[in-house]
């Protein structure tokens, strides 16, 4: 299922993951567990004070008013945040300023395209949760590192996109987790769709979104292999099964 965007009663259906990293082989199996949150959001808890950077939010509720600016007189579209099968995905926070009434706007980047859409939300329509967890890939040195609380846990060696179908730099975010049943597959054991999209394909299923996904061949690590995704080794793989929804990924060159 892709990402379709209508004016005026515009709703923004976001798909399940996937992915437009592999060569084409074999689409995963139906049978793949797709992980994460239920349609529950949290329990309320009080709104945290850190800086925009370390925040990501949960809807409320299914569909929410979206809109350019705070200062417009009504919302430019609704954003449908329901991940079949799954529940309310993460979106990270960018900004946030006051309504002078005691209330709060803030700007999510939103899993569409192009990279980067964004989007001004009433603080009431969302759970706002604390982030711990960072993810940054080099693509010059080809590799990961994962932070929390901006201390090194890992850092591995991952493919990146061949020159013909680059990988996309900038600031993206985990929007879905799916497990798969066949370690040998083209996603190995486990992938992260990310909110971005693949700069030069748009016709592959999940229309191009670009994810971080295993492999079960370790010659991937450090080259350029795949359409854009970023290719690590299964046993790599398995240390980021437990990054939440909504964890910022930085790609850079």
């Amino acid at each position: 299922m892709g990402v379709v965007v209508r004016r005026a009663s515009i709703v923004v259906v976001a798909g399940i993951l996937l992915l437009s990293c592999s060569s084409p082989e074999p689409r995963p199996s139906p049978s793949a567990a797709v992980q994460q949150p239920t349609s529950e959001p949290p329990p309320a808890s009080p709104k945290p004070e850190p800086e925009p950077a370390a925040w990501a939010v949960v809807p409320l509720k299914r569909y929410i008013a979206m809109w350019n600016k705070p200062t417009d007189p009504k919302p430019a579209f609704v954003f449908d945040s329901l991940l079949p099968g799954v529940g309310f995905g993460r979106m990270l926070v960018t900004a946030e300023r006051g309504d002078g009434n005691g209330g709060r706007w803030l700007k999510l980047e939103l899993p569409i395209r192009p990279n980067g859409a964004d989007g001004w939300v009433r603080d009431d329509e969302v759970q706002v949760v604390p982030r711990h967890d960072e993810l940054v890939i080099d693509l010059s040195n080809r590799t990961l590192t994962h932070l929390r609380e901006d201390r090194v846990v890992d850092r591995f060696r991952v493919g990146v996109g061949q020159p013909q179908y680059p990988t996309a730099i900038g600031t993206f975010y985990v929007w879905q987790k799916v497990n798969f049943d066949q370690w040998y597959g083209p996603y190995g054991i486990y992938a992260l769709g990310l909110s971005g999209f693949s700069p030069v394909i748009s016709d592959w299923p999940g229309g191009g979104r670009m994810a971080i996904h295993g492999t079960s061949d370790p010659s991937d690590r450090g080259q350029q292999v795949s359409h854009g995704c970023i290719r690590v080794y299964n046993s790599d793989m398995k240390t980021l099964r437990t990054l939440p929804l909504g964890t910022p990924v930085i790609i850079r060159r």
